[in-house]
């Protein structure tokens, strides 16, 4: 084959895989989203989140989370977070209003956010990160695994970090619904049918010991979902009886066959909007 072919051949597959964008400017946001087909971060000029101080009943994991982040912030090592437990008590919620809480103070403190199914290319975006002086919360919201994921060799990449390290200026924190980020049911399977037992659960159970910092959330009780209330009513400026709110509140919760914080913000969305409230 001549030179002119191999030129041409070379020239097509530049077109069809184009080279990788450049890295973002970091300033212009304080977050990012991760794309994958083509790799890219994209700004996010307002993260949806809410006050630190909205969020009621968890105070334990407010307080820790908060603390290893700004350590994290100043420049100073620590630990990366599982935040698991029960939906709908503000695990994510809690992730997003630290990193604001913190934001104004440290500008250069950036959160990105990392989608589960897009675990593989992690190595890509750590690369871009490495690179960049500034210091990153890497956000993985709702984390699980299944039974043939391989994604969860991905994510022991970010924990350990290889030869390399975890780059010195990122930090995780992800989120799930369970502690181990393995279905309960897989965990015993595993046991029930391999040769070796332990050693074949001991992989994927150890996923979870690879965080510093375990958070529980755990389902609120009917005074700290009152309470919940209560302190949106007070943020918002929404006033109603107390009775009334109490007697609505319950009834709105009990439709739903659970109580959370998400609950508690869904009934003061219907509660402000009935009363002609506006909602930032």
């Amino acid at each position: 084959m001549d030179s002119q072919a191999l030129n041409r051949i070379a020239d097509a597959l530049e077109r069809i895989a184009p080279a990788p964008l450049a890295a973002p400017d970091f300033d212009a946001a304080p977050a990012f989203v991760w794309h994958v087909g083509p790799d890219r971060l994209e700004a996010v000029a307002e993260v949806s989140r809410v006050d630190l101080d909205l969020l009621v009943g968890i105070n334990r994991s407010r307080d820790t989370l908060l603390d290893n982040t700004r350590r994290f912030a100043q420049g100073f090592k620590a630990n990366n977070a599982l935040l698991w437990g029960a939906r709908g008590m503000g695990k994510s919620s809690l992730v997003k209003a630290v990193h604001g809480t913190l934001n104004g103070d440290h500008p250069n403190l950036k959160l990105v956010e990392l989608q589960r199914e897009d675990m593989a290319s992690v190595g890509r975006l750590l690369n871009h990160l490495r690179a960049a002086p500034h210091r990153f919360i890497l956000f993985c919201d709702d984390l699980s695994f299944s039974h043939d994921d391989q994604h969860y060799k991905s994510l022991k990449a970010v924990l350990d970090g290889g030869i390399e390290g975890r780059p010195e200026n990122v930090v995780l924190y992800a989120t799930s619904n369970r502690r181990h980020l393995m279905p309960r049911d897989m965990i015993e399977n595993e046991r029930s049918t391999a040769i070796n037992p332990s050693e074949a659960v001991e992989e994927k159970v150890s996923l979870s010991d690879r965080f510093g910092l375990w958070l529980g959330f755990h389902p609120c009780s009917q005074d700290e979902y009152l309470a919940m209330i209560d302190r949106y009513c007070g943020a918002y400026g929404v006033t109603v009886d107390a009775e009334t709110l109490r007697a609505e509140a319950i009834e709105w919760q009990a439709t739903r066959g659970a109580r959370s914080g998400r609950v508690a913000w869904q009934f003061f969305v219907d509660l402000a909007g009935r009363q002609g409230v506006h909602i930032a």
